[in-house]
């Protein structure tokens, strides 16, 4: 893969990461009105349809062959389902900078199951980047020591979130898909909003709830164009281009991004070991982007 192959899909995932960053508050701006399954089986059927539309437009087919259909219904739920039930949960148990440092642990988690099971070889930069980026967030670790050595249930929980996103990433990267990245992405939440919707209606019946105010259904309105349809589009397309570690590392924008965004409108409090592990940080992206000289297994979702 030369670098210029690899700049445009990198810098697609670094600018998904600042989506997915500015994500984390806002989805604690709609957990102080609507119930946490209840925003994923709002976002879910809303993305999966705008993202059929697209699809129908480029005139991608939609219909997976019998042989994905299993493999759609894993990924799915580990990559979609999982992963944002898990985290909207997670901010009802921390705070948000918490649960966005803790989650995004999942940069590790993928590069050590992507040379078990996808056979990816880790070249000296990448490894230095994935060591560079792990390190700035025990900078962020550092100044919440406390709540990190007491087991506590929101870091239980963020640790469940991020597995589920390595294992739905590798799963993702095992296969050659039938299917277009997009439409395979639609299929993704098509599968959430089934597994998502029962839950709801046990839980969380629609009929005890109230209206949202103006506000939060805007920041409804941007939870599902921004984080949900543009980034789980750009991240699939981008996965199929990228060796799985390459892609997860290069995520590292979105906790950076996280924290800040909760200082400025949550008002979290401003330390220097967010300062510190943002440089960190911007320094691991700028190692995905040096040329490779090893090359990993097929490309799937092309």
């Amino acid at each position: 893969m030369n670098n210029q192959g690899s700049l445009k899909p990198v810098l697609s995932i670094v600018f998904i990461g600042v989506l997915w960053g500015l994500n984390w508050p806002a989805v604690k701006v709609m957990l102080n009105e609507i119930p946490p399954l209840t925003i994923r089986a709002t976002a879910f059927p809303l993305a999966a349809l705008l993202l059929g539309l697209i699809a129908q437009l480029r005139g991608h087919p939609l219909w997976p062959s019998r042989n994905d259909r299993w493999p759609i219904l894993i990924t799915g739920l580990l990559l979609v389902f999982g992963f944002n039930v898990l985290t909207t949960f997670g901010q009802l148990a921390t705070e948000t900078s918490r649960a966005a440092i803790v989650a995004y642990t999942m940069p590790a988690l993928t590069a050590v199951l992507a040379v078990v099971f996808l056979k990816e070889r880790l070249a000296w930069p990448t490894m230095a980047a994935l060591l560079i980026g792990m390190a700035a967030l025990v900078v962020l670790i550092s100044e919440e020591k406390v709540t990190f050595t007491s087991g506590s249930t929101g870091l239980t929980i963020m640790l469940l979130a991020a597995l589920s996103w390595a294992l739905g990433n590798v799963a993702l990267k095992s296969r050659q898909w039938s299917l277009s990245p997009l439409a395979l992405t639609v299929w993704f939440f098509v599968v959430s909003t089934l597994a998502c919707w029962p839950l709801v209606l046990i839980f969380e019946p629609p009929w005890t709830q109230s209206w949202p105010s103006p506000q939060v259904l805007l920041t409804v309105a941007y939870h599902v164009l921004g984080p949900m349809v543009v980034c789980y589009a750009v991240w699939t397309i981008a996965l199929g281009k990228l060796p799985a570690t390459t892609a997860a590392i290069s995520t590292l924008t979105a906790p950076i991004v996280g924290v800040g965004s909760a200082v400025f409108l949550l008002g979290d409090q401003a330390t220097w070991q967010k300062f510190v592990s943002l440089m960190m940080v911007v320094v691991s992206i700028l190692l995905t982007l040096l040329p490779r000289t090893d090359r990993g297994p097929p490309a799937a979702c092309r």
